[in-house]
Formats: structure tokens, C-alpha cells, sequence
């Protein structure tokens, strides 16, 4: 006997019961597809709870690293800072010369007149920071995002800033004398009154960047017109 012939003879038989044993019949099936029905509904739950990632948030920001308390005017030279969550954190007027923030949060960050010269910043996020008097002479950026950051009077001397994003920054008076801004993507950037003498920005993205009054003796790839 097939599956259908099984599925189909209770209703056979049903027909020749009298009303009220029919209707008994006939309803007997609801519950055990209302419970199919309740199973089948809740398998995306389950799939979409199990796809939580475990503790779900992100990481705490530092306050202590290696017995120092971080803040402003603090002097901590060449400390490991790597990935570390430093977002809206103040260090203005800190000594973090020859740091390693790697990859660091530094969204929002205050770093105004810090000094970070020969410090390593290499993807590190520093969208929306603010770098005013900033001394990063010497520092690596590659691949760094400094997207809307505010940097006027930085002094970014011989640094690597290769494809990084510069995009929308304001950094007049910025001195980027020698930097490599290879590949940078420094479109809709404000740098008037700035120092690119001697800088290289070949493959540089420049759509609407504002170099008006800059310095770009000996620079390489530079918009001329200026």
C-alpha cells in the first residue's frame, strides 16, 4: 500500500461514520500539524540565534597599558598600542613618540600637539581625529584612514603616508615635506598654505583637493596651477 492509499482511507472511512464521529476525524490530524508547523517555524530562530557571535560587543577601550594610564600629557615613548580601542580617547599633548599603533581605533581621538614622531600607524583608523599641532615626522601611515580628520599645523615630515586615506581632511599649514603620499586618496583634502616640497605623490587621487598657496617645490606628481 502506498503512502497516498495510507494518507487517504482514513477520510474513506470517516464518510460512513455518523456526523459527529466525523467530525472527530477530521480534526484528529490538527494537533500534530500544528506541532509540524510550530517546529518548522521555529528552525530560522534557532539558525539566526546560533549565528550570534558570543559576547556580541565590542572590545572595552584601554584605560592602563603596560603601567601606563592613558590621558593627556602622558609620556609613554614606544609603547605596544596594536588594535587597540582608543576611540574618542584624549592624548592631547601626549609623549607617544615611536609608538606602535597599528591598526588602532583612534576615531574621534584627541591628539592635538601630541608626539607621535616615528610612530607606527599602519591601517590605523583615525577618521574624524584631531591631529592639530601634531608631530609626526618620521611616522608610517600606510594604508592609515584619516578620512575628515582635522590635522592644520601637523607636521608630517618624511612620512609614509602611502596609500592612505586623506579624503576631505582639513590640514592647512600641514607640513608634508617629503612624505610619501604614493597612491593616497586625498580627494576634496584642504591643504592651502601647506609645505609638499620634496613630497611624492605619484598616483594620488586630487579630485577637488584645495592646494591654494602651498609650497610644492621639488614635489613629485604634484597638481601644478597652484
Amino acid at each position: 500500500m502506498t503512502s497516498h492509499s495510507k494518507a487517504v482511507l482514513p477520510r474513506k472511512l470517516c464518510r460512513i461514520l455518523a456526523l459527529n464521529a466525523l467530525a472527530v476525524c477530521l480534526a484528529a490530524p490538527a494537533p500534530a500539524v500544528l506541532a509540524a508547523e510550530m517546529e518548522t517555524a521555529a528552525i530560522p530562530v534557532a539558525v539566526e540565534e546560533a549565528g550570534q557571535p558570543v559576547g556580541g560587543g565590542e572590545e572595552e577601550r584601554a584605560s592602563v597599558v603596560n603601567g601606563c594610564t592613558l590621558g593627556p600629557r602622558i609620556v609613554c615613548p614606544n609603547l605596544d598600542l596594536r588594535h587597540r580601542n582608543l576611540r574618542g580617547l584624549s592624548l592631547a599633548g601626549a609623549d607617544l613618540h615611536g609608538a606602535n599603533l597599528m591598526r588602532a581605533d583612534l576615531r574621534k581621538a584627541d591628539l592635538r600637539g601630541a608626539d607621535l614622531t616615528g610612530a607606527i600607524l599602519d591601517g590605523a583608523d583615525l577618521r574624524t581625529a584631531f591631529l592639530q599641532g601634531a608631530r609626526l615626522s618620521g611616522a608610517r601611515l600606510r594604508g592609515a584612514n584619516l578620512e575628515f580628520a582635522r590635522a592644520t599645523g601637523a607636521d608630517f615630515t618624511g612620512s609614509d603616508l602611502t596609500a592612505a586615506n586623506l579624503e576631505a581632511i582639513r590640514a592647512d599649514k600641514i607640513n608634508l615635506a617629503g612624505a610619501s603620499l604614493e597612491g593616497a586618496n586625498l580627494q576634496e583634502a584642504k591643504m592651502a598654505l601647506s609645505n609638499l616640497s620634496g613630497a611624492n605623490m605619484d598616483g594620488a587621487k586630487l579630485r577637488f583637493a584645495i592646494f591654494q598657496d602651498a609650497l610644492m617645490t621639488g614635489c613629485r606628481s604634484c597638481p601644478t596651477g597652484w
